[in-house]
């Protein structure tokens, strides 16, 4: 029984052992598989740390520097020729990139290098940054050892990769790859590079990107004007832009700021003398609205209409010559950091934008909510250069909503007769100055057509050229065109020698009416027009219309230039005759309340025109200073009624206060290819001995009638319209344009 007992316990024994072996052994295979999981992980984040520090940049900042939304500023340049901002545009970020060296003078009582806005961010945010290597590593053990994580220990590379990546998420991953593209960028980078690139891209809330914008925003100050507390307390809003926010609570922003000014005086950034003149300092902040009202007043901050047109036309040829999508083109023009030069005259379009949106000359012209009545007006000069642009009457709502005067194409009726009609016919030496055409209707289509102003199919008699242009005879274009230029002929010259874009070859190339008389399936815009227009004034060259005379980049590279093609549209000769032609129409019927004050002393050429069914009404014409072309009518169209000409009273109010201090002597382009001389009435041929009745008129030199011989027997043929409608075409809505 003994010997049986023995013999349990050592079998007892025996299995403790073996227990206590294999517990051993699985803590020295958990011990070598920790070493090794660890050796391995250590490994490689030790490797991956070495490969991300020593590779090629993680972040270039170059292109991160393009990449950034910042705001395009749109210049204009005053009577002196000096350049001045004149709009800003931006998305949600308020951004303008600036130059280390343009952010202010640096602090001669310390000798710094830099301006006092990098030493305010410097003292506050990151003391050794120009001792460490991206890490600061002193501040790092200190604040994971003896603050507990519970400050901050970011340096400005770090926070200038946050602000890059966006990446914001409070994880161990995330802060190991900040660390290792901190250690990466300063090896690739000098800082002040960096430097530059973090004032640029830190936030100071109210939509603030960078130092340059935040000056803007709460001092109403460049940066560069920036004293050491303007410094201080702008360099304070960084740590937290909602509570920090000087307009929101000042007295936090204030304790911020003196902890600023503190740091800069113990790192001899500034004297004591300067510390205690910043301390005392009284801030005067540019007062400012609250977020919900700042959203507010963005939605009402509405453009001009020459912003909106500037806006359009860049994007416009960015897709064009730099072959962007129209989301590229857009998000360059509103977050590329763009300057863009505008062409605009800001007196000219100031002026324009108070008659327009006061109605100044058609106050009880409105039309119904439903369909209201508008106008719009283009001006230009005569070297393509758009001076002021509207495109809408009353006042404007919406940035970007439709720009009639760029927009929108409307049927030109007698507007279009110059340009298609007797420029054409001019040129090719089909007719002058006085040749006789008989004003009479003749059959078209099956019925007599068109009607003149008196509502007649015309006289029956010849009238000279001049006469039949000054009083827009619509029988005599209409004969013009279809016995002497012909219909595709006409269309060819007006789609060859003219900026035009909505010309239709099948509907407005193969009838009549819309060559003769501006019956056209879409028509022209006032842009257009204008520029078209400006060859009768500056001797026959057609001009592009540009509204920017450069787009330079965010580095102040050249991206845009406006284009400077021209073209000699009507010979200069033919030019001539046709701006003498047009000095003929009477305008005094469109000088109302004083608004002639000044035009009745200018030279000036123009043209009325009114549609089908008398929904439109337009008037183009200039001076030796400008050019202009003017749209009235519903924006859905209808018939306007019998009324004076709306578009020649706007168009005669806005002239006249625009020459009031310019030199009325001026004369349009001279040519010796055009003279004047007597012709004889009856005839239209040059002036005889015999001849009794005789006027004066223009002539090409190779172009000239021979002399009249005799007309003793033949009728005086010259006559006016039987109404004084001073121009007025509302006979044209008399006949229907046919299918």
């Amino acid at each position: 029984m003994a010997k049986k007992m023995i013999r349990k316990k050592k079998n007892s024994n025996g299995a403790g052992r073996r227990a206590l072996r294999g517990f051993a052994m699985a803590l020295l295979t958990l011990a070598l598989t920790l070493f090794l999981t660890g050796f391995i992980t250590g490994g490689y984040f030790l490797v991956n740390a070495m490969t991300v520090v020593g590779g090629e940049p993680a972040i270039d900042l170059d292109q991160a520097r393009q990449e950034v939304k910042q705001t395009t500023q749109i210049i204009v340049y005053d009577k002196g020729g000096n350049p001045q901002n004149y709009w800003q545009l931006h998305g949600e970020e308020n951004r303008v990139w600036v130059g280390l060296k343009d952010m202010g003078a640096s602090n001669p009582l310390t000798g710094s290098a830099y301006p006092l806005i990098a030493d305010a961010y410097v003292a506050l945010e990151d003391k050794r940054f120009f001792d460490h290597h991206g890490v600061d590593w002193t501040r790092f053990v200190a604040i994971m050892t003896k603050f507990n994580f519970s400050q901050g220990a970011s340096t400005l590379t770090q926070q200038l990769i946050k602000n890059i990546t966006e990446e914001n998420d409070v994880t161990a991953v995330r802060k190991y790859r900040e660390i290792l593209s901190a250690l990466n960028l300063e090896r690739h980078y000098d800082k002040d590079v960096i430097l530059e690139a973090y004032l640029n891209k830190l936030y100071l809330g109210r939509g603030c990107y960078g130092v340059k914008t935040g000056a803007e925003r709460y001092f109403d100050k460049d940066i560069s004007e920036l004293n050491i507390a303007e410094c201080a307390s702008l360099a304070a809003i960084t740590q937290n832009p909602h509570k920090l926010d000087p307009l929101r609570d000042p007295k936090a922003n204030k304790d911020r700021q003196k902890y600023c000014l503190e740091s800069m005086l113990d790192q001899g950034k500034i004297t004591q003398a300067q510390y205690d003149e910043a301390v005392a300092f009284p801030l005067e902040f540019k007062q400012g609205l609250t977020e919900a009202e700042l959203q507010q007043a963005a939605q009402q901050d509405i453009n001009p209409y020459y912003v909106d047109f500037i806006i359009d036309t860049v994007i416009s040829d960015l897709m064009k010559q730099k072959d962007m999508s129209q989301r590229e083109a857009t998000n360059k023009v509103y977050g590329g950091g763009l300057k863009i030069y505008a062409a605009v005259d800001l007196e000219i379009q100031a002026v324009a934008e108070d008659v327009f949106r006061k109605r100044t000359t058609f106050k009880d012209l409105t039309g119904s909510k439903e369909n209201p009545i508008h106008a719009a007006m283009t001006i230009m000069d005569y070297e393509g250069r758009v001076l002021a642009i509207v495109g809408g009457a009353g006042e404007k709502t919406q940035n970007r909503g439709l720009n009639r005067a760029a927009q929108s194409w409307r049927q030109p009726g007698s507007t279009i007769k110059p340009l298609s009609v007797y420029g054409p016919a001019l040129e090719k030496n089909l007719i002058h100055w006085s040749t006789m055409i008989e004003n009479s209707a003749f059959a078209y289509k099956g019925s007599m057509w068109p009607h003149n102003v008196d509502g007649t199919y015309g006289s029956g008699k010849n009238v000279t050229v001049q006469n039949a242009l000054k009083e827009s005879m619509n029988t005599v274009a209409a004969r013009v065109v279809n016995e002497k230029l012909k219909v595709g002929e006409a269309y060819k010259y007006l789609d060859e020698h003219f900026g035009f874009t909505r010309l239709d070859p099948v509907n407005d190339g193969t009838v009549l009416p819309s060559m003769a008389v501006g019956s056209m399936r879409y028509g022209f815009s006032t842009l257009e027009e204008c520029a078209a227009y400006a060859v009768i004034g500056n001797g026959g060259v057609y001009c592009p219309p540009y509204c920017y005379y450069r787009v330079l980049d965010s580095k102040g590279e050249p991206l845009l230039e406006h284009s400077t093609e021209k073209k000699q549209a009507f010979s200069e000769e033919t030019a001539k005759v046709l701006n003498q032609i047009l000095q003929t129409v009477d305008l005094s019927y469109y000088i109302t309340g004083g608004n002639g004050k000044f035009m009745s002393s200018y030279k000036t050429f123009a043209k009325t025109g009114t549609t089908n069914d008398n929904k439109d009404r337009w008037f183009a014409g200039g001076t030796p200073y400008f050019v202009a072309s003017v749209w009235f009518g519903y924006d859905i169209p209808k018939d306007l009624g019998q009324m004076s000409n709306p578009s020649a009273k706007i168009w005669m109010e806005i002239f006249n206060r625009i020459h009031g201090d310019l030199d009325p002597a001026k004369d349009f382009p001279k040519t010796s290819k055009a003279v004047q001389k007597s012709y004889c009435t009856r005839t239209g041929l040059l002036a005889g001995p015999s001849c009794d009745k005789t006027a004066s008129g223009w002539y090409k030199v190779n172009n000239t009638p021979k002399v009249c011989a005799s007309c003793e027997r033949i009728p005086d043929p010259v006559e006016t319209t039987t109404r004084p409608q001073g121009g007025t075409n509302w006979w044209e809505g008399l006949f229907t344009r046919p299918n």
